[in-house]
């Protein structure tokens, strides 16, 4: 297994990356995760590398633990953001323009509630969890990984879970996505800024969650509320003329991608509960939008 490059070292680069993000909720950050992975594989005298029986299992264990050290990082970062983090949304895989080992299997475990959820746990927590319940490590493996007992990488996937139970469910019962004839309606009554409607669509208790990271306009905090929702949708749109909504799968589930000139500018992602909204995440910062970007992997998507 030498620095040439194997077949099996290569090859693991799509499981890699569908780690990291699932650990990191930031594409460019799990992208960063696996290059550092694969920067310590190939630092690696041949030797050294020949004398690992099993690659695929090391550079797992190596990312985990290079996520691991930047969830810690990112914690202290995320104190200091602007207004409310939201995880970086994904476009459907048939959109995904770059080299299909880069693309991230869209699954239950990608869903945005489900992303907003493994934010509230803390790093060894979420580490423990998606290496066990995701992706269906064992606690023997997963402790080899982190420096820890399986006992306590037991706990902590417990630990998690209890997270999980109130606020959204695991992957295997995963939350109510919306369907897309709603988020279509949902579209229709937004572009005929038909507040009736758009209340009647979202529950009384809904909540609309804002990203824009300081780089552009965003309420800073929860809105909740179906009639301020509305409200704050309408100012949208008559702040923006000629605003153009998209229906596109955000994360794989139906969701709206709003394009302003030309550019992306939101992509939001819902949740429902019967035939109403109760949940919106509007991602609007532009750093978290390069994948949904004209000419780039969903190309006419918008905010």
């Amino acid at each position: 297994m030498g620095v040439d490059g194997s077949t099996e070292v290569v090859g693991e680069r799509r499981h890699l990356i569908n780690l990291a993000y699932r650990l990191l909720g930031s594409v460019a950050e799990a992208e960063d995760a696996v290059q550092e992975t694969y920067a310590r594989w190939y630092g690696l005298s041949r030797e050294r590398q020949d004398a690992v029986g099993n690659p695929g299992a090391w550079l797992t264990t190596v990312a985990t633990r290079v996520c691991l050290d930047q969830l810690g990082s990112a914690r202290a970062r995320r104190e200091r953001y602007v207004g409310e983090w939201i995880p970086e949304p994904l476009p459907d895989r048939t959109e995904w323009a770059d080299d299909p080992a880069d693309r991230i299997t869209l699954d239950e475990s990608v869903n945005m509630a489900f992303l907003v959820v493994l934010e509230s746990m803390t790093p060894a927590e979420r580490v423990a969890f998606v290496l066990h319940d995701v992706f269906r490590y064992p606690f023997a493996e997963i402790a080899a990984m982190v420096g820890r007992t399986p006992a306590a990488c037991r706990q902590l996937a417990a630990s998690a879970r209890r997270r999980l139970r109130t606020p959204a469910p695991s992957p295997a019962a995963a939350p109510a996505t919306a369907p897309a004839g709603l988020v279509r309606a949902f579209k229709r009554a937004w572009e005929a800024k038909d507040i009736d409607a758009l209340v009647s669509l979202l529950a009384p208790d809904a909540t609309l969650v804002a990203d824009g990271g300081g780089l552009v306009g965003a309420v800073l905090r929860p809105l909740e509320g179906a009639t301020r929702i509305a409200d704050y949708l309408l100012f949208i749109a008559a702040k923006a003329p000629g605003l153009t909504l998209l229906e596109r799968t955000v994360n794989g589930t139906p969701g709206l991608v709003a394009q302003h000139t030309g550019t992306t500018v939101t992509v939001a992602a819902f949740e429902t509960a019967g035939d109403r909204v109760t949940r919106i995440w509007a991602v609007r910062n532009p750093e978290k939008l390069g994948l949904w970007q004209p000419g780039g992997p969903g190309e006419d998507a918008g905010a």
